[in-house]
């Protein structure tokens, strides 16, 4: 796992929280990626807790930076291993990084030939669920956006379109 500060030119990047969505983003690249023959970076972004606490909030058993750093480690090296476990060869570099979720996702998918994100099981009318992480990264990154439902979330029957396009990926 790196902690690199370059975005990742002409690859593919993953945002990676140990969700069954981003698992399933995570796969879906790396066999994405052997079809273009390029590489994929797992990335996962992490915060220090105490930094999002109030001031005024009690500090006792708020976890250190190095804490909060290693268990977001945990989850990032837990995807790969996952990933691993049925594609031993998947072509993915873990990236861990500190900041904001959608500002370390667009940073790092800047260059990038796709971001992928996993998506949630149904929102509110039954259609697959965007988080708030993977719909600001629609509105904002330079660079496509696939999102990827995680297990059992069926597709609806018509594909759903943002924007004309000469093409809908489902």
């Amino acid at each position: 796992m790196t902690e690199a500060t370059d975005s990742m030119e002409h690859g593919l990047v993953v945002g990676v929280d140990g969700s069954p969505g981003s698992i399933a983003a995570l796969s879906w690249a790396a066999a994405e990626a052997r079809l273009l023959n390029v590489p994929v970076v797992a990335v996962h972004a992490w915060q220090p807790t105490a930094a999002l606490r109030a001031p005024y909030a009690p500090h006792s058993g708020v976890p250190t930076a190095g804490e909060d750093r290693d268990r977001a480690a945990s989850v990032l090296e837990g995807a790969v291993a996952r990933l691993r476990e049925t594609d031993p060869l998947a072509p993915v570099r873990a990236l861990l990084d500190q900041g904001a979720p959608v500002a370390v996702l667009l940073r790092r998918a800047s260059g990038a030939r796709l971001l992928a994100l996993g998506r949630g099981s149904r929102d509110d009318v039954g259609l697959p669920a965007l988080g708030p992480v993977a719909r600001e990264c629609v509105r904002r990154a330079s660079c496509p956006v696939v999102t990827v439902p995680g297990p059992g979330v069926t597709r609806p029957a018509q594909p759903l379109v943002a924007h004309p396009a000469a093409a809908v990926l489902v």
